[in-house]
């Protein structure tokens, strides 16, 4: 039977935690670089630009930013943008919502899932 210290079993429990955060930070950065793309068009503050500001996009209502300009199909949606329809637009943003402005897709699934936790971590007022 192993004997192990109670700081030792504690380090050990601890790593997991540790290790997350350390994947969360790192997919946050990935995030950032991946979101340089989209940077064209979107800025992470509430500034509009060819696309709409980003900056507090998760949890709202999608097609409803003030001072936008949205394709019909935006303007009219009642979808929530949330880690699931965020997923399926960057995926493929025209069969989401068909007649989008929106033509950069985010094929990998690593990728789309960084920069959703890199909208996530824009708040409004940025």
């Amino acid at each position: 039977m192993h004997r192990f210290s109670k700081f030792a079993l504690i380090t050990i429990m601890a790593l997991p935690a540790n290790l997350s955060s350390a994947l969360a930070e790192s997919s946050l950065e990935q995030g950032e670089k991946v979101f340089k793309r989209c940077a064209a068009c979107h800025a992470p503050s509430d500034q509009n630009k060819t696309g709409p500001g980003l900056a507090g996009i998760v949890g709202k209502t999608a097609g409803k930013a003030a001072g936008y300009n949205y394709s019909p199909g935006l303007a009219s949606s009642t979808l929530v943008w949330d880690e699931q329809t965020l997923d399926s637009f960057l995926q493929n943003p025209r069969k989401l919502i068909p007649g989008t402005k929106m033509t950069l897709s985010v094929p990998k699934p690593d990728d789309r899932q960084s920069v959703i936790l890199y909208l996530k971590s824009l708040t409004e007022g940025q």
